[in-house]
């Protein structure tokens, strides 16, 4: 969901399309029209709107409640307001999450609930909740809170509640994951039939799938991002064998005339945008042009502007801004405060640290290598000092160039990070957080990025960028 609350126009028309009014409208007519109808999402209902942040996803879980989903599993974006607000949240929600994989590790105490099993129409339903890795990251300074972190042990976790509580009776089991496409499809190669999974539904990379992939006989599909869209399966169950005889899906777009747009909830969602909408409508800066960020994997112009401000401030010769703290397809020209905290909603640390250039060229190759790339990884927006080539078929840095010179293994050069990419150095950039100190101390050069941005943003008025070959990629 991310926060996709309200309907838009689409791009050069006047036709509005997705929100979550109407969503509830199509959800309500199929709850209508059907018998047994389930409806589920797999992770990220928090974080992506101005709505969502102002109230710290208390906002979110009120109107999921007026949605009132059968079954939720956390994303990774439920633990950005913290692991102790997320309890809170889980305890205002009217309706059960699933999630199997997030442990007290003292205890060995399952923190969320990790399954549930549903009877509708004499049939029961196993719903259970699958979490990626990046939860981890979330909640890495708390260590009493602890996930798996294979696909293996993913893979045993499930293999553990059906066993301990999938009886005879259980006619469908379905996962509600949180770990993105391609790792669904590891993990469906590694259940046993005799888990008996049917189907996974997925998030996090945001995949759109006209089919379902079959692996191991188990269906697994997604359906995006936001509210645009939503997946439909309409699926026929052997009570006997317990298995999908026979299925169709679709992907069905909201937009005009699918439904009749539930009109309280969307009263009730005007009521928290009119408040945002008088508070944020400030406009804070004009740029040159509409700037963009169609894709996370690519060079964009709003990541170059932003790395190239953040650059600047840090006072560093490289700075790597993570591609999906930039939450927003384009910005501009006229940019209001709600435009950019949309945008831009994560208040985390800048610090500057001192590498080698041969530390440098390690980071580099390690972000731009091609499994990197796979919509799950985690990618970067660079300034305009840096010029890097990778090459995809030797897999290897090619070239890496800072100020137009060539960096240098022995000469040092100044890194500017934010501090979620600090604390998950080793995973995200190759290198760990004391050879980060090896060379000098690191320096906190802002508590909040979000703010001087928005501080720089407001004292350079008609600036842009263009994607100008920062890093380039040869195949």
């Amino acid at each position: 969901m991310h926060g996709d609350f309200l309907s838009e126009a689409r791009s050069g028309s006047d036709k509005l399309i997705g929100g979550l009014a109407l969503l509830s409208g199509y959800v309500n007519k199929i709850r209508h029209e059907e018998k047994n109808v389930l409806y589920v999402i797999s992770g990220d209902m928090l974080q992506g709107s101005l709505i969502d942040t102002e109230y710290q996803g208390i906002s979110t879980i009120e109107i999921m409640n007026y949605l009132s989903p059968d079954a939720v599993s956390l994303g990774n974006h439920e633990f950005d307001y913290g692991l102790p607000h997320l309890l809170f949240l889980e305890k205002m929600a009217n309706f059960p999450i699933v999630t199997a994989n997030i442990y007290i590790k003292k205890y060995g105490k399952r923190l969320m609930r990790p399954y549930l099993i549903l009877n509708i129409d004499g049939f029961d339903i196993m719903l259970i909740g699958i979490l990626t890795e990046k939860v981890i990251d979330s909640v890495k300074k708390d260590e009493l809170i602890g996930s798996f972190i294979s696909l293996e042990d993913a893979a045993h976790e499930v293999g553990i509640i059906t066993d301990a509580y999938k009886n005879d009776d259980v006619d469908l089991t379905i996962l509600l994951t949180h770990i993105g496409y391609e790792s669904d499809i590891e993990l469906a190669k590694l259940l046993r039939p005799e888990w008996g999974v049917d189907m996974i539904i997925g998030g996090h990379s945001h995949t759109i799938l006209q089919q379902p992939t079959t692996i191991n006989n188990v269906l697994i599909t997604q359906a995006g991002v936001g509210t645009d869209q939503i997946g439909r399966f309409d699926i026929t169950v052997d009570d006997d064998t317990n298995s999908i005889i026979s299925w169709k899906w679709q992907l069905i777009p909201i937009e005009g005339g699918i439904a009749e747009p539930d009109i309280k909830l969307k009263e009730y969602i005007e009521s928290f945008a009119t408040e945002i909408d008088h508070k944020y409508s400030t406009i804070i800066c004009k740029f040159t042009d509409v700037m963009t960020h169609p894709k996370r994997e690519v060079e964009t112009s709003l990541g170059n502007l932003f790395a190239d401000a953040l650059a600047e401030i840090a006072e560093c010769d490289v700075m790597l801004v993570g591609s999906g703290s930039i939450r927003s397809k384009e910005l501009g020209p006229a940019v209001t405060l709600k435009d950019y905290r949309t945008c831009f909603p994560f208040k985390d640390y800048l610090s500057r640290f001192v590498v080698t250039g041969a530390q440098l060229k390690r980071i580099f190759t390690h972000i731009m290598r091609p499994e990197n790339r796979n919509s799950e990884g985690e990618c970067y927006q660079v300034n305009g000092r840096i010029r890097a080539v990778y090459s995809d078929s030797a897999h290897g840095l090619i070239s890496l160039q800072s100020g137009g010179k060539p960096v240098v293994d022995d000469n040092k050069y100044s890194l500017g990070l934010i501090g979620y990419h600090i604390s998950n150095s080793a995973a995200y950039l190759n290198i760990t957080n004391e050879e980060l100190l090896i060379n000098d101390k690191s320096k906190v050069i802002a508590t909040s990025v979000q703010e001087v941005l928005e501080e720089y943003l407001r004292n350079h008025q008609n600036i842009g960028r263009k994607a100008e070959g920062r890093l380039t990629y040869l195949a």
